[in-house]
């Protein structure tokens, strides 16, 4: 049976060993890491953060697209050509119609510049063109008509302009995804600290199960030793037995789960399965004391969270203004002014310009729309209210979050220095017990009670760390704000842009 227990633990050591091998049979890299150094590589290449650099991208063009459209516009609009050889229906002079051959080609340039009116959501443009008109088969076959000059503006006057509500939208949406990119980092580092402790549990639960299984087994041996000389009696024997196979057992699910936590932690990270982690654990800690109120100011003056607030509660207004200007009486105007000639050369349509002129106004009334306006109106109106009360009870429960965030995070400290030291009791604790088990002071079932303390013990201690971090970076995440070196949280956008 001796033997049968050396064999084991060899398996259990090869176990432990093989993924130290790569497929081609030769030793991977082994990475030793900190918490800090997972954090740094997750923010820089974890897939979280590569998604949230593109998202931010995206918002960026989004407005630049904004800020574009308060530029002044040039468009090219060319007609090269348009040919025509059919027969059509014609209108005569005496109202009858009569179908002739037209053969004909249309050729045309137009270039408009043009500038969109923020202030009352009109446009004003200058554009010139010139039309050429080929009539194959005539004596003069070709004519020219010409605008040298059209200067004309078109104005909606149902009251909303959509111009000057996009004006305050936009450039907040900009800042939100700022604000966004920041707190996606952040998130991206509190997986980070998830992962790390994941693994680092692990890791502990491993060593723990080495530790007992190499001192299960002596006490085993030394158990056999003494149930042979009869100072000990069978059930002892058997429950020293059991002991040892379920530190076995323990051992080898422990190593299966190492490698599940490491194999996590290195896609995360994005490292291939040439990479081996061995993690450092964190022995310091900040140590402060977080106050609420200074909590809550940061988190009011960076949060995406109150900017999304306040921009939907601006496109509810948005929302309500457009269907109040669609429920009534629709009206636009639009004049141009200019200069124009035709003639049957090029230069000649360039002389002797006669005036132009154009006006419209255009309007629309709902005679009967069945209530189709007022409904939508209503409807827009109720959705603002909605959102309204959204966003109270949304800052209402900000509040709060941070109140218990704050408060939690302030009795972490004092939660590490307890489990700590719980820790480093009751492996003494162990140790003693084991002690005076070899000279048979105490049985079997008080030495587990101390094993099962001490291994309980470790567990918490790596917890306790765990959530310490935990809730730092969940207060950096809400508050955008460093609190290790008392500074606002930023990036260099323009670096994410190339």
């Amino acid at each position: 049976m001796n033997k049968m227990y050396r064999i084991r633990a060899v398996w259990i050591m090869l176990i432990s060993v093989l993924p130290l091998w790569s497929q081609s049979g030769q030793l991977i890299e082994e990475k030793e890491l900190g918490l800090n150094e997972v954090i740094e590589i997750a923010r820089e290449q974890s897939l979280m953060a590569l998604i949230s650099r593109h998202e931010f991208r995206r918002s960026y063009w989004a407005y630049r697209t904004h800020l574009a459209s308060k530029r002044p516009g040039l468009i090219l609009d060319a007609t090269i050509p348009s040919l025509n050889n059919s027969m059509e229906s014609v209108t005569q002079s005496d109202g009858s119609e009569r179908f002739v051959s037209r053969s004909n080609m249309q050729t045309g340039l137009d270039l408009q510049l043009y500038q969109n009116i923020g202030l009352t959501g009109g446009r004003v443009f200058v554009s010139s063109q010139l039309q050429r008109n080929d009539n194959f088969g005539e004596e003069s076959p070709t004519t020219w008509l010409a605008y040298p000059v059209t200067v004309g503006f078109s104005q909606p006057i149902n009251g909303y302009n959509h111009l000057r509500w996009e004006q305050k939208i936009e450039p907040m949406k900009y800042e939100e995804a700022k604000m966004n990119y920041i707190n996606a980092l952040e998130r991206v580092s509190q997986r980070a600290v998830e992962r790390f402790f994941d693994l680092a549990l692990a890791q502990i639960n491993l060593e723990i199960a080495r530790k007992n299984y190499a001192n299960n087994d002596t006490l085993f041996q030394i158990a056999r030793g003494r149930y042979q000389l009869g100072t000990i009696a069978e059930n002892e024997l058997l429950q020293m037995e059991l002991s040892f196979l379920n530190a076995g057992a323990a051992m080898n699910e422990a190593t299966i789960d190492l490698e599940l936590r490491k194999s996590r932690l290195r896609s995360f990270l994005g490292f291939n399965e040439k990479v081996d982690l061995r993690l450092i654990m964190p022995t310091e800690i900040f140590g402060f004391e977080m106050e609420y109120t200074r909590a809550l100011e940061e988190a009011k003056a960076n949060n995406p969270e109150l900017l999304a607030m306040q921009r939907q509660l601006l496109e509810a207004g948005q929302a309500v203004a457009e269907a109040r200007s669609k429920k009534g009486i629709r009206a636009e105007l639009y004049a141009q002014l200019g200069l124009s000639q035709l003639a049957d050369n090029l230069p000649e349509a360039y002389q002797d310009l006669t005036n132009q002129q154009r006006v419209q106004v255009g309007v629309q009334v709902p005679l009967l729309d069945w209530g189709q306006g007022r409904g939508r109106y209503r409807m827009a109106q109720s959705a603002e209210e909605v959102v309204k009360t959204n966003v109270d009870q949304s800052q209402i429960d900000f509040n709060e979050n941070i109140f218990l965030q704050v408060m939690q995070f302030n009795l972490q400290d004092d939660q590490v220095a307890i489990a700590s030291k719980a820790d480093t009791i009751a492996d003494l604790r162990y140790e003693v017990s084991k002690q005076r088990f070899l000279i048979g002071k105490i049985d079997v079932l008080d030495l587990n009670v101390a094993l099962e303390e001490k291994d309980v013990a470790r567990r918490a201690y790596v917890e306790a760390l765990r959530n310490y971090w935990a809730y730092y970076y969940s207060l950096r995440a809400l508050t955008l704000y460093d609190w290790r070196q008392n500074i606002k949280l930023s990036e260099d956008f323009d670096a994410l842009l190339y």
